[in-house]
């Protein structure tokens, strides 16, 4: 059984926030640092997602080695949505459905919501969940801080 309410702070989160000593966890394990690569059952698509945005999670570390499957799910929900919502552009959101008798005969047709919604509705649902854990979306980006020391120094070149 899954635990309920809020998920758990990260750990430096709840360091730099000044939570209660009793509720961080000292002994949190720490990924080596190995080296951050796509799972090979990642579609080609789905590794050009992940190349736009790994490295740059990576310097940020937010990607570590141990969550490359969960990243890989995201870049590949990515994927998902984007022919989803492609398909329905082409097809619309309404379309007619066959009709089928007893028989197995085709009867006629339908006007039926089209099955690329549900593909679209899922693949959308995955893309906000894994987008949340790694902070890639305004508001959960506003829950995180990776401190002084990780700060890229481009940013300081282009912020002044």
């Amino acid at each position: 059984m899954g635990t309920t309410g809020r998920p758990k702070k990260p750990t430096n989160i709840a360091v730099l926030h000044g939570d209660r000593k009793d509720r961080i966890n000292t002994s949190e394990p720490k990924p080596s640092a190995l080296v951050v690569e796509p799972p090979s059952w990642l579609g080609e698509q789905a590794i050009e997602v992940w190349n736009h945005l790994a490295p740059d999670l990576k310097a940020k570390g937010v990607l570590t080695a141990w969550d490359c499957e969960a990243f890989a799910a995201w870049c590949d929900a990515v994927v998902r949505r984007r022919h989803a919502s492609k398909r329905l552009q082409v097809e619309g959101e309404v379309i007619e459905l066959p009709v089928f008798n007893k028989n197995g005969e085709q009867a006629g047709f339908r006007i039926g919501k089209n099955p690329w919604t549900l593909v679209l509705n899922e693949a959308d649902a995955q893309v906000q969940k894994y987008a949340a854990r790694f902070g890639l979306t305004p508001s959960d980006r506003a829950g995180l801080s990776i401190g002084e020391a990780s700060r890229d120094a481009d940013d300081d070149l282009l912020t002044g």
